[in-house]
């Protein structure tokens, strides 16, 4: 079988470029309505990918003039691009200990405030600013509904969805049903939940300190392979001659493939399973994942 000519080569080249950059135009056409909080993460997670794709796309040009294998190209502008979703479980992680710790620490705060015989609606007001500022926006957006007289109820429960997080569920509950039958105990009962929170985010700093050197090494495994699979194809091209051949890329597709899958797997295995939240309303970040 004959070789891939340097004219396919360009072709292939040239249409990709010209099909990502509809793809980008027709997104940055279609734009995205920007509500707070909650989509503020979609935002960033736009934004990231925006700029990854743009390093996936000049990774596969790179990986093209250097092999001339199509298939190559593809397959590591797509591992560049999808990189931080891969392999970056980390950061996430660290974003979800951090929002645990700043809601145990505003749940003391709240408690404390409290206890000087203030009302819930002063109370929440009065700590945002000494909040932590993994959760100071959905607090800011908490107290100026307060402040434009939404009922306590409801605003929280908006709260609640703009935290989309299972563990702030039990503390909002409790505020819901404290601003609705306004019994005695709250404090508490805020100091019962508090403990719970420290308890749980001691258990999940361990379990993320345990799981750093895991995850450093899937790293270190994926980059030592593919750094050894791209010396081969530039420095001993006699070596893999064969992959040149029509059949040799779709072998590179099965190739590929598979190692896409491990790398799905284990990024799969990575994750942090939390509960569900209990808390949900029709509008709520969770009840469209489980629409989707």
């Amino acid at each position: 079988m004959e070789r891939l000519t340097p004219g396919l080569l360009l072709i292939i080249l040239l249409g990709g470029l010209v099909g990502g950059g509809i793809v980008l135009l027709v997104v940055a056409l279609r734009g995205k309505e920007i509500q707070p909080p909650a989509p503020v993460r979609k935002v960033k997670l736009v934004q990231r990918l925006g700029r990854q794709t743009m390093f996936g796309i000049g990774a596969g040009v790179l990986i093209l003039a250097l092999t001339q294998w199509p298939v190559a190209a593809i397959g590591g502008g797509l591992l560049v691009a999808a990189w931080p979703m891969l392999f970056g479980g980390a950061k996430a992680e660290r974003e979800a200990i951090a929002r645990l710790e700043g809601l145990a620490s505003w749940t003391e705060s709240l408690r404390d405030t409290i206890a000087g015989a203030v009302g819930l609606e002063q109370a929440i007001p009065a700590t945002v600013y000494a909040a932590s500022p993994s959760i100071q926006p959905q607090l800011r957006l908490l107290a100026d509904r307060l402040r434009i007289r939404v009922a306590m109820p409801e605003a929280l429960q908006r709260f609640a969805d703009d935290l989309d997080d299972p563990s702030a569920d039990l503390i909002v509950a409790s505020l819901i049903l404290n601003s609705r039958l306004r019994g005695p105990g709250l404090r508490q009962v805020l100091g019962s939940l508090a403990d719970s929170a420290r308890a749980e985010l001691d258990m999940r700093q361990r379990v993320f300190a345990g799981r750093a050197s895991t995850r450093r090494s899937v790293q270190i495994v994926a980059g030592v392979s593919l750094g050894f699979m791209a010396l081969l194809a530039v420095f001993n091209r006699d070596y893999v001659e064969p992959y040149a051949e029509p059949v040799g890329q779709l072998v590179l597709i099965v190739v590929f493939a598979l190692y896409g899958l491990g790398f799905v797997w284990m990024r799969k295995l990575s994750n942090i399973e939390t509960p569900d939240r209990f808390l949900v309303t029709s509008s709520s970040p969770a009840a469209e994942k489980e629409r989707a």
